[in-house]
């Protein structure tokens, strides 16, 4: 006969071992990156997670499930660091934050994007997780500068919002950092004055006719 409250506590039990063991995994995962491993293979994810490479497939299924867990990870440590820009400060000080900022935080995922470029041509998930980071970064830019785009066509505006999203993620950074080897504080000036561009572009875009006029 079960004693009362027996099962529920082996149940808990297990699942707290599960999470600890799924949460090694992903801090391996994450480590071995950080570390210069872009391609970790599960081998050397399980060695330094302490698990068995059985243990790690079975909590993960295969790799993409690992992905999309460690992706998960990441864009909640970027969100807990991120730091909002005021959108009330004047337009020139609003971009030098909003850059800077960006800056740092393309620095804290530079390992993993890289990573990343050479397993998204063959994975849906970082393609997903790609697509996700962009998006947070055009909602980023159409909020801070909402004042700036009010009245703007939908179409033009939403055309300036793409170029601004690409203008500050990884596609670019990589260029301006890997591709013309420009320290960070340079990067960040090519930032800026490309903002500040498509800021202008918007701000001199013709407005709709109220209705009703």
């Amino acid at each position: 006969m079960d004693i009362e409250g027996g099962p529920p506590t082996l149940i808990d039990g297990r699942s707290a071992r599960a999470e600890r063991t799924r949460q090694a995994v992903i801090e391996a995962h994450i480590g071995l990156i950080r570390a210069g491993e872009l391609k970790p293979t599960g081998v050397q994810i399980a060695s330094r997670a302490g698990v068995s490479l059985r243990s790690l497939w079975g909590h993960f299924g295969d790799l993409e499930t690992l992905f999309a867990a460690t992706g998960a990870e990441l864009m909640r440590r970027h969100d807990d660091a991120a730091e909002l820009v005021d959108p009330a400060l004047p337009l020139d000080e609003r971009i030098d934050v909003y850059c800077r900022l960006r800056a740092e935080a393309l620095e804290f995922i530079a390992p993993f994007a890289r990573s990343s470029e050479i397993r998204a041509p063959f994975s849906r998930e970082l393609q997903r997780h790609r697509m996700r980071y962009f998006e947070r970064a055009a909602r980023d830019v159409q909020n801070l500068f909402a004042a700036e785009f009010d009245g703007v066509d939908d179409v033009v505006c939403s055309q300036i919002v793409q170029s601004m999203a690409i203008a500050t993620t990884w596609p670019m950074w990589v260029s301006l950092r890997d591709v013309l080897r420009l320290p960070v504080p340079d990067a960040v000036e090519v930032m800026k004055r490309t903002m500040s561009a498509l800021v202008s572009e918007a701000i001199a875009s013709p407005r709709g006719v109220p209705a009703g006029s």
